[in-house]
């Protein structure tokens, strides 16, 4: 499906029944990346996967910023009325999500946080160093977000009042430091940090997302 929002065409699966549920891919990937978990979640929600813009088979757009991303979901959610939707972000998408509940905490019911950073300095140095040397390779502008934003203030973290569940891995290229910031951070915020579990190991592998985050939905 289709839509318009902030002047960007993006691309997004629905499927299911129920409260309101958007999964946020991350850098370089689409929505397909949850295709196992929307089948999974759509027994118990209406699920919405979203394409990021200059992803998958959202529009391709000159400019590119996690601000930009955030009012994109913003307006998807105003657009298609959502009320209070549990947002799971993932890596690029948890920014995307974390951001959206500080700018805009009406519009979020439950987060889902896994493998995200506040700043790039909460990536270990040798993932930022390697995502500089490859946008120097090629100049993708999707890289260069990745080593000079986001810039979140730890200060806000503590306007996030909804339930939240803050997930890594054990071998994630998000520091360990950097993950226990956020949900020391986020008041009553629950951290697993799952052992043996790379960036996206455990993402990847939809069944065991499903478990991890089944127990904070209630399931």
């Amino acid at each position: 499906m289709q839509i318009t929002v902030n002047g960007t065409q993006l691309f997004y699966e629905q499927l299911g029944h129920g409260p309101a549920f958007i999964l946020l891919h991350g850098n370089g990937e689409d929505h397909t990346l949850f295709s196992q978990l929307m089948t999974r979640l759509a027994t118990h929600f209406t699920v919405y996967a979203l394409d990021s813009r200059g992803h998958g088979q959202s529009q391709a757009t000159a400019k590119l910023s996690y601000d930009l991303m955030t009012q994109d979901v913003s307006d998807f959610i105003t657009q298609l009325h959502l009320d209070q939707p549990t947002i799971l972000g993932f890596s690029d998408g948890g920014i995307v999500a974390l951001m959206l509940a500080i700018a805009h905490p009406h519009q979020v019911g439950r987060l889902i946080l896994a493998g995200t950073n506040l700043s790039p300095r909460g990536l270990k140095w040798t993932a930022n160093l390697g995502f500089y040397m490859a946008y120097l390779f090629n100049r993708n502008p999707k890289l260069k977000m990745m080593f000079n934003a986001p810039h979140i203030n730890p200060a806000d973290l503590q306007t996030v009042h909804v339930p939240t569940l803050v997930l890594a891995g054990s071998r994630d290229l998000i520091t360990a430091r950097e993950t226990r910031r956020i949900a020391s951070g986020i008041p009553h915020a629950q951290l697993q940090i799952l052992p043996g579990e790379t960036h996206g190991s455990y993402i990847k592998d939809n069944a065991k997302l499903y478990a991890v985050i089944a127990p904070f939905l209630g399931l």
